[in-house]
């Protein structure tokens, strides 16, 4: 397990993805040391349906553990004829689905059925007003679609993992949405992020480890983990001329409002 320096108290991660093989060897032991301590909630975000099945798993063994249900873009190629049916299925098994996702547009490889994409996230959509959830966004080189279709639903909902414009940034905000930003906000290159940020409102604001990627500077090359967000609020802290645990309690505030969790 690597050693994380963190003081603060509170962290949600809103997106993480702890069914990585990368975890194998210590999930557990690193779930039941952070839980509850420094990072007061998780959101599993699945990418299938077995990745459903491991974040339902998760939070009937954590209290402060909570899990979306969705098949993300990229994992269309093993996509059931029922999967609705079967999404609707976990929603109505579990109540700490707290949200539809991780869904989207991914044209980052050639080869992908971008009309397949556009179907299985408007029907994922669809689902997750039905039901009054919120969605978990992934877009990657597909702006103009993914927007297109959030105008056209005005789902509530965040965009994970923000790589977008400043521009782009203000009409998620104005469609009701919030952002969320990993550890790329810390990195010195992320000149894109930062200006993003300044288009977020603090209480639209979402932090977010995807781990066990994006690990922020200072763990760049490492597994990240909950436990790292901290260095993310710090970013955010030093740009907004406020204290790291504000970001850290707001942020918090947010995630729990947006996903209908109540402390």
């Amino acid at each position: 397990m690597i050693e994380v320096n963190c003081t603060l108290k509170n962290i949600f991660d809103s997106h993480c993805h702890y069914d990585d093989h990368a975890f194998d060897e210590d999930r557990h032991e690193l779930l039941g040391s952070m839980l509850g301590q420094n990072v007061s909630y998780i959101v599993h975000a699945s990418t299938d349906h077995e990745s459903a099945l491991f974040g339902i798993s998760l939070s009937e063994k954590y209290p402060h553990a909570y899990t979306s249900v969705g098949w993300h873009p990229e994992n269309l190629d093993s996509l059931p004829c029922d999967y609705i049916e079967k999404l609707e299925e976990l929603i109505s098994a579990n109540k700490k689905v707290v949200a539809i996702g991780e869904i989207g547009l991914d044209y980052h490889y050639e080869g992908y059925d971008r009309e397949k994409q556009i179907e299985v996230f408007s029907r994922q959509i669809e689902l997750a007003i039905k039901h009054s959830l919120p969605i978990i966004v992934h877009s990657r080189e597909a702006t103009a679609d993914t927007m297109e279709i959030l105008r056209k639903y005005r789902p509530s909902g965040v965009v994970h993992c923000f790589g977008g414009s400043f521009e782009t940034a203000r009409e998620v905000i104005s469609l009701g949405m919030y952002i969320g930003f990993t550890g790329v906000l810390t990195f010195k290159n992320a000149k894109k992020a930062v200006s993003a940020l300044e288009a977020v409102p603090s209480d639209r604001l979402l932090l977010e480890t995807d781990c066990p990627y994006m690990a922020p500077d200072g763990y760049r090359g490492k597994r990240c983990d909950s436990r790292m967000i901290y260095r993310i609020a710090e970013k955010v802290a030093s740009l907004r001329n406020i204290s790291a645990q504000e970001v850290i309690d707001t942020t918090n505030e947010n995630a729990c409002r947006l996903f209908g969790i109540h402390p």
